[in-house]
């Protein structure tokens, strides 16, 4: 049985990979909304599906602890959000810079549910620990996709300023 404290920092996890994924799917209509290509538009488009399913699963497990979404959490993360997509209406080169921006929240995603994962085990919260396996899954896959692209990602880019490779 997991130490009161244990719970918590757990519940701390589980509520903070929430936000984050309620950030990124408000980054991902930034995205979506910026791209021109239509290939690329189309796999943010599904990620942004499995984003959805991400924090659906994060809300399941909260609710299975009793406790409810941070409200505080989910308010930096609209303000960071409502940021980013300000700047990413007026800068060019969106497309290499939504890929740059895209690969490290991937990342900081993997590892945020490297770290859920571990923390559930410890606690005890396989199930917990069984989502963070199955959505860190999918942003490895997302991550590997944009690294797949960088190529088409630089000529988008220098597209976008008017030079040509």
């Amino acid at each position: 049985m997991a130490s009161e404290q244990l719970k918590q920092q757990l519940v701390k996890h589980i509520d903070e990979a929430l936000a984050m994924e309620q950030n990124v799917l408000r980054m991902l209509d930034g995205m979506i909304e910026t791209t021109e290509d239509d290939e690329i538009k189309n796999d943010l488009r599904e990620h942004k599906l499995q984003t959805e399913q991400h924090a659906e699963r994060l809300e399941k497990r909260l609710a299975a602890h009793d406790a409810s979404p941070s409200t505080a959490r989910e308010a930096a993360g609209i303000m960071g959000a409502l940021m980013k997509g300000i700047v990413d209406m007026a800068r060019q080169e969106k497309a290499g810079r939504n890929a740059r921006d895209g690969y490290a929240t991937e990342h900081l995603e993997i590892a945020s549910y490297q770290l859920l994962e571990r923390v559930a085990k410890a606690a005890g919260d396989e199930e917990t620990a069984e989502v963070a396996r199955q959505n860190r899954s999918d942003e490895e896959k997302m991550a590997k996709k944009i690294e797949a692209h960088w190529d088409r990602f630089a000529e988008l880019s220098l597209e976008e300023a008017g030079i040509r490779a």
